[in-house]
């Protein structure tokens, strides 16, 4: 009997065949879905519903039955429900083919029909539903291809996970259609991948979405793409769905002919492989980058790619993934279904066994289309097994009892589902054992975090574990850049993985460095300012203050003029006022003096609820203060009970943290350069004499009446309590009138220092190094730069380009661009730029003005500068002596020059070569791949600090000023630096709290106290050296160490007894007079040998008397 004649439905079909309007083939497709629900499921079938509506939906002839087979779809999915959709599945290919109907109302009623049907499946089906999408998206027409896209990606929103899990097998169909002819096929295969690596719950790799898209439609961006991951901070696991759209992409980088994009993704495997804890994960889905990444390590051109070829293959093979090995076993999908399904006919409700099933089962299903919906929720079960989904009853009801519920009682369903979970949660139980280690350590857990750490393209940890007691205080031991302060950055941020946040565990944070919002601002005002501090009342911010050691005078004071460690205390006060369960605190006792850092280890140890972790370089504040310690190794947090001292007696190999050693870390300053006119290292070089200086503002002199010097043999250690102006001595003392200096602080923020009463008076050529308390400020506008390139960029023209005066190597009367004009010592009044539009006159009475300088030379105890004339020839220049260029006031023009002069010596001989970059910053102690490879941007503060050191050593400075050195280093690299300082030629200064570091390095200490120094130790000697005639004639600090010989013989009385010595030194034949026309020619060769050095460099020729 045909449908039609059934006499049951044969009317309904007629008039859904018939209906003449879409609102009469609804109304008739309603009538029908009713009728098989009162009918039952089953009756699909038995009346042949579906095979009529499939027969009215492939009618060539007749749109309306095609538009009225897509309406009762539409109307079956949505008056059965869930229970009709496994009975569904097979219709889904014959409604896309209704996508490229002629007809827009067949295939609007289609569209809707495919949404209603797949808006059934619960999250748990997105496999099933993309086994039936992706065909039609691989072999359909284009609109049917679109319309299946756009159905793959409908799933991202209700099911993430579930189409996160099935991104291997789904995004190379989609990635093939992005390449189709079609346009609109195209578009919406790029929205349907967009939308897909949305659901991957990997927060690093979330902002790289889009041009990982664009990596699978446009190989042209690979390169780009590696880039951007290779900078990218990986901390969460990777895991396969992850992988699923990396390997891909990292098998097209591997055959990239760019070197520099080999080795980024190179590097990029090995930290990603470090990151992928399932090692049946890392076999299946890493392995195919083993053949490329060995490719690499043999045949790379570049050895340095070779040997991180070398490191990711070595990864690669460790995390079990190989090229030669057979794949690792696949799921076993066919028989964990097989299986579930035995296990859901076992458990059949009575009434629905057919009645020749066996007694004791399996049981044959009573109808058909039941069978056919048991298979379906077989698939569903075996993926829940396999997953371990087995506690939550929700998600079984999801995946059987609802589709249970056209086949029996909702009661009887919901049993079913019950029965089905608990069947599979005792094999599981049975097969799983429960581990437990039996290790309690007493106290509050406040987080017990499984976690992966990572820094730019580094991973600094791998699968560790962090588990703190409430009232502990753990020290974070590890060497300099191993991740110490990152970790601690990443708590406070709340992006370590697994970690409880704000709201569930209070994290505070005290930096060294002052995250003020106004430095303007009174101390009690700033804090008050603090928005999380507004319910506290400010007579409980001054009682803070107090505590912290602020009087009622220092907390009217601003926090821009507080010295470095009052900032720190400030920061202490603000986060003893938030109440923390976790204290961060990252080197707490910077620019502390002794009796601060002694309050410091009192208050810590009295406060018992507040749980610590401290990084710090301060060995004897660990030791006091910490109750366990956390090391770095091998990438893991390893756990000690104790302190430091404990640490060390188990563990000997770090008692570098105790002494100033050096052990693997190796420092080595490059020899400090020649000095002109200097010939004994005894002699002052630099000196301040009488002088008082107070800021703007105040009315206490910061400094008063202070006299000092240095020589090229000085050791100087500056101490003194906070706040008592040593920073602002050393600044006054180096940035005098007539210093180079190769400063490192931020010139905006701190200014420079002219006393107002005294003087100071430098060497003209000398050149000093000064690391200050914030050198890392000047570097932050090159974060995009490696170490090498900031070298090179910084050193490129021959000088110091932060001491850039302009394109030329002269000075001019106009302004001149560049930093140095910035600072106070360099800039022209009105007054002075009116005095150098003065008229020289001219023995002959004519009348010239100068225009710039153009050379130095020596001229007997002083300088003579050559003068170029405006308006005249360069043949006209003439050489004028310093005293005069003095008396006329172009003292700052004489000192620009002696700057651009000074680091122009130092740095003109020094090849910027990246090799040569490279082995100058690695004997600083920073990494060479980490100089060559990593950005400023990705390097931690001990690492900037090395960088900064070195640029400041880079033109051969005499002297290297030293503000807190021990602020950033650890005790490796410190001990490393105090070796490299004891061994150097030049004169070193060193403001430091650190007692040991000073006490082994300086025997001259200056001792600052309310803005009077005393000094303590040997002395320079304070006598002009450019004046002096006594000297032994060497012109660098090494060779002047060595004794003086004795005075030649030849000047002495006969009664001496010189002569019976029996050695007589030949005589000296006196020098000729030349006359004035040899005197005026041999002037002219020299103008033109230095004008022809100025042009082309080269090595700076020699001025002698025998030419």
């Amino acid at each position: 009997m045909s449908s039609q004649q059934d006499p049951q439905f044969g009317p309904l079909f007629e008039a859904l065949r018939t209906a003449p309007t879409a609102p009469d083939a609804k109304a008739a497709a309603d009538r029908l879905s009713r009728e098989v629900s009162i009918s039952g499921l089953q009756s699909l079938e038995e009346h042949k519903v579906l095979k009529t509506l499939h027969s009215f939906a492939t009618n060539k002839k007749s749109g309306y039955e095609r538009e009225s087979a897509a309406v009762a779809f539409h109307s079956l999915a949505n008056i059965l429900g869930a229970p009709v959709a496994p009975l569904l599945i097979p219709s889904l290919p014959i409604l896309f083919d209704l996508f490229m109907d002629k007809g827009d109302v067949v295939r609007i009623a289609a569209t809707s029909a495919v949404r209603a049907i797949l808006k059934l499946f619960p999250p748990e089906a997105t496999r099933l539903a993309f086994r039936t999408l992706e065909p039609i998206v691989e072999s359909g027409k284009w609109k049917t291809k679109v319309g299946g896209l756009d159905a793959i990606r409908g799933f991202a929103a209700s099911a993430k996970e579930a189409v996160a899990a099935e991104l291997v097998e789904v995004l190379p169909r989609v990635e093939n259609a992005m390449h189709d002819t079609k346009s609109e096929v195209s578009s919406a295969a790029i929205k349907c991948a967009t939308v897909l690596c949305t659901t991957l719950a990997n927060p690093d790799l979330a902002p790289h979405i889009p041009v990982l898209v664009k990596c699978m439609a446009n190989p042209d961006s690979v390169p780009a793409c590696i880039k951007a991951l290779s900078s990218t901070t990986f901390v969460a696991e990777v895991t396969a769905p992850a992988l699923a759209v990396l390997v891909p992409l990292l098998m097209r980088a591997l055959n990239d002919r760019s070197m520099e994009t080999q080795r980024r993704t190179v590097v990029v495997i090995d930290n990603l492989v470090k990151l992928v804890r399932d090692p049946k994960v890392a076999a299946q889905y890493l392995s195919p980058l083993v053949e490329g990444v060995e490719k690499i390590a043999k045949g790379a051109a570049f050895p340095e790619v070779r040997a991180f070829g070398d490191t990711a293959l070595e990864t690669l093979l460790k995390s079990g993934a190989s090229a030669k090995a057979p794949p690792s076993e696949s799921r076993d999908l066919e028989g964990q279904t097989k299986d579930a399904l035995h296990a859901l006919l076992i458990l059949l409700p009575e009434e629905l066994r057919d009645l020749s099933s066996p007694v004791n089962g399996p049981y044959i299903p009573k109808f058909t289309l039941l069978s056919r919906s048991l298979e379906f929720q077989a698939s569903l079960v075996a993926d829940l097994v396999n997953t371990r989904q087995i506690s939550e009853a929700t998600t079984w009801t999801r995946c059987v009892g609802i589709f249970m519920k056209g086949w029996t009682h909702p009661e009887q369903s919901l049993k079913f589902s019950e029965a089905v979970r608990e069947h599979f949660l005792a094999i599981d139980k049975e097969k799983y054992a429960v581990l437990t280690n039996g290790h309690h350590e007493e106290g509050e857990v406040l987080c017990d975090t499984l976690f992966s750490l990572a820094y730019g393209a580094l991973l600094l940890l791998s699968h560790t574990t962090l588990r703190l007691i409430r009232g502990r205080r753990y020290g974070i031991l590890g060497t300099n850049g191993s991740g110490k302060s990152t970790l601690l950055r990443q708590l406070r941020d709340g992006k370590v993985e697994n970690f409880p946040p704000q709201d569930q565990l209070r994290c505070v944070m005290v930096e060294h460095s002052l995250q003020g919002e106004d430095a303007s601002l009174s101390v009690l005002d700033f804090i008050a300012s603090d928005k999380a501090l507004a319910a506290v009342s400010r007579t409980k911010i001054r009682d803070q203050l107090v505590e912290v050691g602020f009087d009622d005078d220092r907390q009217a004071d601003t926090v821009g003029g507080l010295s470095g460690g009052w900032k720190m205390k400030l920061e202490l006060a603000r986060a003893m006022l938030y109440n923390a369960d976790l204290l961060l605190l990252d080197e707490p006792t910077n620019h502390l003096d002794r009796a601060s850092v002694a309050w410091l280890e009192k208050y810590m140890i009295a406060h018992t609820n507040v749980t610590c972790l401290i990084v710090s370089h301060d060995s004897g504040f660990l030791d006091n203060v910490t109750t366990d310690i956390i090391h770095y190794e091998s990438k893991k947090l390893v756990f000690y009970p104790g302190n430091l001292s404990t640490f060390v007696a188990h563990h000997p190999e770090a008692k570098s943290y105790y002494t100033l050693a050096a052990t693997s870390v190796k420092f080595s300053f490059p020899p400090p350069g020649s000095l002109m006119g200097v010939r004994s290292n005894t002699r002052a070089i630099l000196k301040m004499t009488n002088c008082t200086f107070t800021y703007p503002g105040r009315d206490k002199p910061s400094l008063y009446n202070v006299s000092c010097a240095l020589s090229l043999s000085s050791r100087v250690g500056v101490i003194g309590p906070n706040g008592a102006g040593k920073s602002t001595l050393i600044k006054l003392l180096t940035v005098c009138p007539y210093a180079t200096l190769l400063y490192t602080y931020n010139d905006t923020e701190q200014g420079e220092t002219v006393p107002q009463e005294g003087t100071v008076y430098k060497h003209p050529a000398l050149r000093v190094g000064y690391v200050s308390q914030h050198a890392t400020h000047h570097i932050e506008r090159h974060l995009e730069k490696t170490p090498i390139q900031y070298i090179q960029w910084r050193f490129q023209d021959g000088h110091d380009r932060k001491q850039a005066l302009c394109p030329t190597s002269s000075v001019s009367l106009v302004e001149i661009p560049g930093e140095i004009l910035e600072k106070a010592t360099r800039l022209l009044t009105d007054e002075e730029k009116m005095v150098l539009d003065q008229d020289w006159v001219g023995k002959d009475g004519s009348k010239r003005k100068l225009e710039l300088i153009m050379g130095r030379q020596k001229l007997k105890k002083s300088f003579q500068y050559e003068v170029k004339w405006r308006g005249l020839d360069h043949r006209f220049n003439t050489w004028v002596a310093r005293d005069d260029l003095i008396a006329k006031g172009f003292t700052k023009l004489m000192q620009q020059f002696d700057d651009l002069e000074s680091s122009r010596e130092g740095a003109g001989s020094r090849d910027t070569a990246a090799n040569l970059v490279r082995k100058h910053l690695e004997d600083i102690g920073l990494d060479g791949d980490i100089a060559q490879y990593n950005e400023i941007s990705g390097l931690s503060g001990g690492q900037k600090i090395k960088l900064v050191i070195a640029a400041c050593l880079w033109n051969n400075p005499q002297i290297c000023v030293l503000d807190e050195p021990s602020n950033f280093l650890d005790r490796e690299a410190l001990g490393g630096l105090a070796v490299a300082i004891r061994d150097w030629a030049g004169a070193v200064v060193i403001i430091s709290h650190n007692h040991e570091f000073v006490s082994a390095l300086c025997p001259e200490t200056w001792y600052v106290e309310d803005g009077r120094m005393s000094h303590k130790g040997k002395t320079a000697v304070i006598e002009d050296a450019f004046l002096d005639k006594k000297g032994s004639g060497a012109n660098t600090p090494i060779q002047s160490r060595i004794q003086s010989p004795a005075q030649s013989t030849n000047g002495t009385p006969v009664v001496s007894g010189a002569e019976d010595s029996g050695t007589k030194n030949p005589l000296i034949k006196k020098k000729k007079k030349q006359t004035r026309n040899q005197v005026k020619a041999q002037e002219e060769r020299r103008r033109l040998r230095k004008l022809a050095w100025l042009t082309h460099g080269g090595p700076k020729p020699e001025d002698t008397d025998s030419e």
